[in-house]
């Protein structure tokens, strides 16, 4: 069973940064999608982003604002996240799903982002 630890939330001003940090338990970026979803209180999670092997797709509303970038030797992938607005303030999940022949599907266990003055 492979574990995705998240790391990097807290609490920033508006238009500050923040990078989030997933790192697996094992050697499997080569053959997953990552995605990156929020939750704000009281609304459902979100899709913010999908990496995989070609391509990284955002949601228009992080567009320009948050990158997705790996790193393969860490078995790592980071969600770097510039302009911070309040209604960036959400839980955020970092998940592996496998690609093909690799049937697998695991979750980080979220990291709090606030974004206030």
């Amino acid at each position: 069973q492979v574990q995705l630890v998240e790391s990097g939330g807290g609490l920033v001003q508006p238009g500050g940064s923040l990078r989030l940090s997933c790192a697996a338990s094992g050697n499997i970026l080569r053959i997953a999608v990552m995605d990156w979803y929020r939750q704000a209180p009281g609304k459902e999670r979100e899709l913010v982003a999908t990496m995989n092997s070609s391509s990284t797709n955002y949601a228009d509303s992080v567009k320009g604002r948050f990158t997705v970038s790996r790193d393969n030797a860490k078995n790592t992938v980071y969600l770097q996240m510039n302009s911070l607005k309040p209604e960036d303030t959400a839980v955020y999940y970092c998940r592996f799903r496998g690609l093909g022949p690799w049937k697998f599907d695991y979750w980080g266990q979220g990291t709090q982002v606030t974004v206030s003055s």
